[in-house]
Order: C-alpha cells, then structure tokens, then sequence
C-alpha cells in the first residue's frame, strides 16, 4: 500500500492523476475497518488513480493543510483539488462511487 507523506506528495500529485488519500493512525480502531476496502481499490484501480494512506502520526503537514481532524477521512482530490471526502469509516460500494466519480 502506497504511503503518502509531507515529502513524497508534492510528486506524487505532479502526476496529475486522481488521487486517494485514507488519513489514519495506528490507534484507531475505525481506520482498521476501512483498510482493507482502500488497499483493494488500490489494486483494482491501479495505473487509473494513486490511492494510499497518509498517517497522521508520521505527516503532520497533509492533515493540516486539508483541515483534516478526525479520522478516517479519506479525501478523493482532482486536478489538485478536493472534489469529495468521506468522514468515519463506509462500506466499499460508497467509497468505490466517489472514487469512480473522481475518474471520469
């Protein structure tokens, strides 16, 4: 799974490509449950967005700079801009729509 930090993100949305960003921790119990839904559409849509997680522990510029306070929050950004988010954990179908949103 793709870790997406304060250093590597500037890189990593030159690439104009949609992205992903899953803000979590260690400790939260709700980002565990959601895991396993972004590392499988991080494997079914790979090459079409860059999906991948940001740990608020390890990045402390990415939760500020989106305004990020609670977490899970997943941010589903184009050409640069947050276009969607999802607060709290949520089953794949409703995630998996913001994401195909995103790629259109």
């Amino acid at each position: 799974m793709l870790q997406i930090n304060d250093s590597n993100y500037e890189e990593l949305v030159s690439q104009n490509k949609p992205m992903v960003l899953d803000f979590w921790a260690t400790w939260c119990g709700p980002c565990k449950k959601v895991a396993p839904i972004v590392e499988a559409l991080a494997n079914d849509y790979e090459g079409q967005a860059i999906i991948g997680k940001v740990d608020i522990e390890e990045s402390e510029d990415l939760p500020m700079k989106f305004g990020v306070r609670n977490i899970p929050t997943i941010l589903f950004i184009k050409n640069g801009e947050v276009v969607d988010k999802q607060v709290g954990a949520a089953p794949r179908p409703v995630l998996e729509e913001k994401l195909k949103a995103i790629l259109q």
